[in-house]
C-alpha cells in the first residue's frame, strides 16, 4: 500500500526486498520528524513496535509513520475488525495495531535519504525542490544563439528556448516553448506549455499552460491548462496556486 502524495529520495526496493521471505505479518516505514502530531506515530521499544496512534495528542514518540506499508493477506481480517475512529474514518495506524495484538509480527524499516508528505501546496514545491536538485543536465530540446542556459538544465524533446534565460537547476518539459523570459531555479514546467515575456522562479507549472507577460512569478504552483496573462506593464511579483484550466488576469 503507497500513499499517492509520498515522495521517497531512494525509492521502495530494498524495502521490498527486505520483507519478502521475511515471515512477517507487515512492514511498516518510520522516519524521525520534528512534529509527530501531525502524522501517525510508532512507538518502540528497542527493534519491537510497541504500538501506533493516529496524530497523538501527547508526544509518545518521533517516530512518523511513512505512507508505504507491506502486508500479508491477514490485513484483511485487521480491515474487517476495524471501527471508525473518532475522525469517522478507518485508520491504517488502527489495522496495523490490531495485528500487534494479534501477535502478528510487524516490523520496522527506517527511511533513509529524504522523505516528503506533499499533502500541503508548500510541501510540493519542497518535493520539487528536492528532486531538481539531485538532477543532471540534458538537452533534448532547441535552444536559439540569443539563450542563455546556466547550472542544471533538463530540456526534454521538442523543448524550444528563444531570447531567454534559464538558471537551473529546472526541468521543461517536450514542446514546451519559452520565449522573451526568464525561467529561475527550482522550476519545473510541464509539456505543451507557453511562456512569453515572462520571469518564473521556484514554481511547479503543469502541462498545456499559457504564460504571457507575467512579471514575476515564484513560489506558485499552477495545475494542467492554466493560463496567466497581464496587461499591466509595471513590475510586480505574484504568488499563485491555481486549479487545473483556471484563467488568471493580473492587473
Amino acid at each position: 500500500m503507497y500513499l499517492g502524495d509520498n515522495m521517497l529520495r531512494d525509492g521502495i526496493v530494498p524495502f521490498v526486498q527486505r520483507f519478502e521471505g521475511s515471515g512477517c505479518s507487515a512492514q511498516i516505514m518510520v522516519t524521525s520528524v520534528e512534529q509527530p502530531e501531525q502524522y501517525g506515530v510508532v512507538e518502540m521499544d528497542g527493534d519491537r513496535v510497541v504500538r501506533l496512534v493516529e496524530k497523538p495528542a501527547e508526544r509518545i514518540s518521533d517516530l512518523a509513520l511513512v505512507g508505504v506499508y507491506l502486508f500479508d493477506p491477514s490485513v484483511h481480517d485487521a480491515v474487517r475488525a476495524l471501527k471508525p475512529s473518532g475522525r469517522g474514518e478507518l485508520e491504517i495506524t488502527e489495522a496495523i495495531q490490531w495485528l500487534l495484538d494479534q501477535g502478528k509480527d510487524v516490523t520496522v524499516h527506517r527511511v533513509e535519504g529524504w522523505w516528503k508528505d506533499t499533502g500541503q501546496p508548500e510541501d510540493l514545491l519542497e518535493a520539487n525542490r528536492l528532486v531538481l536538485e539531485g538532477s543532471e543536465s540534458s538537452n533534448e530540446g532547441e535552444v536559439d544563439v540569443a539563450s542563455k542556459l546556466s547550472g542544471t538544465v533538463i530540456l526534454q524533446k521538442g523543448a524550444r528556448i528563444e531570447n531567454s534565460k534559464l538558471r537551473g537547476p529546472l526541468i521543461v518539459g517536450p514542446n514546451t516553448v519559452i520565449k522573451n523570459s526568464f525561467i529561475g531555479p527550482f522550476t519545473s514546467i510541464g509539456p505543451d506549455c507557453v511562456v512569453e515575456d515572462s520571469e518564473i522562479e521556484h514554481s511547479v507549472i503543469m502541462e498545456e499552460c499559457r504564460l504571457r507577460g507575467v512579471r514575476r512569478l515564484e513560489d506558485s504552483l499552477l495545475g494542467r491548462a492554466v493560463v496567466v496573462e497581464r496587461s499591466d506593464e509595471r513590475p510586480r511579483s505574484y504568488q499563485l496556486m491555481v486549479g487545473d484550466s483556471g484563467r488568471v488576469g493580473l492587473i
